[in-house]
């Protein structure tokens, strides 16, 4: 049997009932976590012009983009409500895969679930299976054989995935729904370049999320993919493909960031922050870490979002002067911190032959940090949020409620937290209500848009 067959038998067949079972928690946990990051990004200039895209391009229709009031097409809801929950890049991750399902398999099972009006937990079902399969794809790459890390080029098959579970397609559908997938994924020309730059292209999820609802879609209309894409065994290793589908669950193993910027960084930030003493002067700061981890732009004086989000220099002098509050977003102002900028210029950043091998497993750093008692040194190898140190629910909630404060006010925090927590009895409407605002709060005019606004 081809491995995708094997993947769509276990996605169209496997029992809701069995995927609760076994990860009803964390399902609750990531999609709490996906929605804060999705309402915190949302007037970012990524979020604003995929939503402007979104409504100009696929027009008017009854799918929400969270929290704005506004409606258009399936495609066009998930591709929008993607870009805003990867653009402050505080959405959860993977490390085996080395990337994030959750801003694109969320935003495409909830706008299908509620093209469908699935019950909540058909949607919790769809997520876990999508997740499934697109970290199973991402994580059975050989190392050496991947050209890069972005989550675009394997994120599109756990939302095919995920789609077509919605849609109640067959095993043979779903199939050709995740070749089609597949095959029409994002390229994400990274590589022309020798730094990751921040660009708003990012990790090339929102095209992922396109290419998979689209594949669904289209595999339901009768449409045909390649199924032996996957049967490349130097490309994907089949036993981590396909093996014990069911008996273990990768969302179990999926990161949750405290911190908004790149996960690479989040290792030398934890260790700032524990050696750290507030209100002394950083006379030293060194930091190593893994090779591949010097492929960020790394700019010593960002001037964009995305800038600040890809430079350790940046981040951890925030961290060093300000602690972790002020890297829960990442804050405009510190762009212009003189005492920001002075640090930042004087961090030592090297690559380290003892983490050379740790990268997609581990992102590891160590820091020396002197701050006039003689220089502390601290070696983290798993950064807060990761499996193996967890944040608890209550810290996830918390994140929640201080990523989305400017955004949406406490009440409405309490009724998100409440739907999604209900999810599995009380059912899909009532998330999908929850994230309708209860007076109009998006930016933009709806005249110039010309949207529908959502029900009541």
């Amino acid at each position: 049997m081809h491995a995708i067959n094997e993947l769509a038998k276990f996605v169209s067949n496997f029992p809701a009932e069995e995927v609760l079972a076994a990860g009803r928690e964390r399902i609750y946990v990531l999609v709490l976590d996906l929605l804060g990051a999705a309402a915190a990004g949302i007037d970012t200039p990524l979020a604003k012009a995929a939503r402007t895209a979104a409504l100009e391009s696929y027009g008017q229709g009854e799918i929400d983009i969270w929290v704005t009031g506004m409606r258009t097409s399936v495609v066009g809801a998930a591709m929008a409500n993607s870009a805003a929950a990867s653009a402050l890049d505080i959405d959860d991750g993977h490390r085996g895969a080395g990337g994030h399902p959750g801003a694109g398999i969320i935003p495409a099972a909830l706008a299908v679930a509620q093209a469908v009006g699935a019950s909540g937990s058909e949607l919790m079902g769809a997520i876990a299976l999508g997740y499934e399969v697109g970290l199973r794809v991402a994580s059975c790459r050989p190392l050496q054989t991947i050209e890069m890390h972005a989550s675009g080029r394997w994120v599109n098959f756990g939302v095919a995935a995920a789609a077509s579970r919605l849609l109640g397609l067959s095993a043979d559908q779903t199939a050709h729904a995740l070749a089609i997938a597949g095959c029409e994924g994002p390229v994400i020309f990274l590589n022309a370049s020798s730094k990751f730059d921040g660009t708003s292209i990012k990790e090339g999820i929102p095209p992922a999320v396109v290419a998979g609802i689209t594949a669904a879609y289209r595999a339901q209309a009768g449409a045909k993919g390649p199924i032996e894409l996957l049967n490349d065994d130097e490309r994907f290793t089949r036993n981590s493909l396909t093996g014990n589908l069911g008996s273990s669950w990768e969302i179990q193993n999926c990161y949750i960031k405290p911190y908004a910027c790149c996960r690479y960084i989040h290792g030398a930030i934890d260790a700032i922050l524990s050696i750290r003493k507030s209100s002394h002067p950083v006379f030293k700061l060194r930091i190593e870490t893994f090779p591949h981890a010097m492929r960020l732009a790394n700019e010593r004086a960002p001037s964009t979002l995305e800038g600040g989000q890809y430079s350790f220099y940046f981040n951890c002098a925030v961290a060093a002067l300000y602690g972790p509050t002020a890297l829960q977003l990442v804050q405009p102002e510190h762009f212009r911190d003189s005492q920001v900028l002075e640090l930042a210029a004087r961090i030592e950043l090297e690559p380290s032959l003892e983490f050379a091998n740790a990268f997609p497993a581990l992102t590891p750093a160590r820091v020396i940090l002197d701050q006039g008692y003689g220089p502390e040194e601290m070696v983290v190898l798993h950064p807060l949020g990761d499996t193996a140190n967890p944040l608890s629910i209550e810290q996830i909630e918390e994140k929640f409620r201080n990523i989305t404060r400017d955004c949406i006010g406490s009440q409405w925090q309490v009724e998100i937290v409440a739907a999604v927590s209900k999810l599995h009895t009380a059912g899909s409407a009532a998330l999908f209500a929850a994230l309708v605002p209860p007076h109009k709060m998006c930016s933009e005019p709806a005249s110039e848009l010309e949207v529908v606004p959502a029900d009541d």
